[in-house]
């Protein structure tokens, strides 16, 4: 099991000022340490369910795009990415330069969107959850196409492009990968049976995983695809090391499911290196056993 550190918290000490430095430090000792992952959130405004949503967030594709610059080897994870926030085909080109600077590294991790304050606030159209669906799977169409030696147009029900051209193409072959988070048994699963190559889900519990990896299995069987062929991984919210025992009976318990990245989200501290040095010291040496 290899372990991935999602970084969420601007709230530090030092302020808007220690920002780059904290950011590059943390993903560099993520790097050393042995994460295989870098991931942030696509979001505008810091999401309630965590802090308040006036305190501080870093839009997440020049972030990465900085970090490129401070890593050699850690992938660099938007989990995920808005679709209602980009035009696909800029998302696309955004995804392709995130991966020529990181020298092969980028994820392009995309969802439907939920954070519906954060639109009505900056004024962004929020559709309705069907046509977010329908727009998501279109962006996924378009991406794919960008990425491909089809330089022509693309017609759909809510975007139509006269031209796909990316220039330069993306330095992974045959493209960036494709995350698409959720659980959403009906349209979610559907379409990462269909598009995806990595698949991110936060679950209550090993057993809710294993009958959503069910639902994916059936989605898989009836489009042909080949189950094993999508890379499984779960986003951890809990403490890990509020109870290290439990955590690691369950990332075994996801490993055999196969489950092969875990992304940690940290406590609610202002301490993001000092969380990742911890994670090296006392968990990744250990997780990466799981399931081998």
């Amino acid at each position: 099991m290899e372990i991935g550190f999602h970084f969420v918290n601007f709230s530090i000490p030092g302020g808007t000022s220690a920002l780059p430095t904290t950011l590059a430090n943390t993903a560099r000792a993520a790097e050393e340490v042995g994460a295989a992952w870098f991931t942030m959130a696509d979001h505008f405004f810091q999401m309630e369910s965590m802090w308040p949503a006036d305190e501080p967030m870093l839009e997440v594709f020049s972030s990465l795009a900085f970090l490129a610059g401070q890593t050699s080897r850690i992938k660099l994870v938007v989990l995920v990415a808005g679709i209602t926030y980009r035009y696909p085909a800029l998302l696309a080109k955004t995804v392709t330069t995130l991966d020529v600077l990181s020298r092969g590294r980028a994820v392009c991790g995309v969802g439907a969107a939920w954070y519906k304050r954060e639109h009505v606030g900056l004024g962004v159209p929020y559709p309705s959850t069907k046509e977010r669906f329908e727009r998501l799977e279109e962006t996924v169409q378009i991406c794919q196409q960008m990425w491909s030696d089809n330089n022509g147009g693309y017609e759909g029900k809510h975007y139509q492009l006269a031209e796909t051209l990316c220039v330069p193409q993306p330095v992974q072959q045959p493209h960036p990968p494709i995350l698409i988070g959720g659980t959403g048994e009906r349209k979610t699963l559907r379409l990462v049976a269909q598009y995806a190559d990595i698949w991110n889900g936060i679950f209550e519990s090993t057993s809710e995983a294993a009958h959503k990896c069910d639902v994916l299995r059936r989605h898989c069987d009836a489009l042909g695809r080949d189950y094993d062929s999508i890379q499984k991984t779960v986003f951890h919210v809990a403490d890990p090391f509020d109870d290290l025992d439990g955590f690691f009976v369950a990332a075994e318990q996801y490993a055999k499911l196969g489950f092969d990245v875990m992304s940690i989200l940290p406590p609610a501290s202002n301490d993001p290196l000092g969380f990742v040095n911890r994670l090296g010291e006392e968990l990744i040496p250990k997780a990466v056993q799981l399931g081998s």
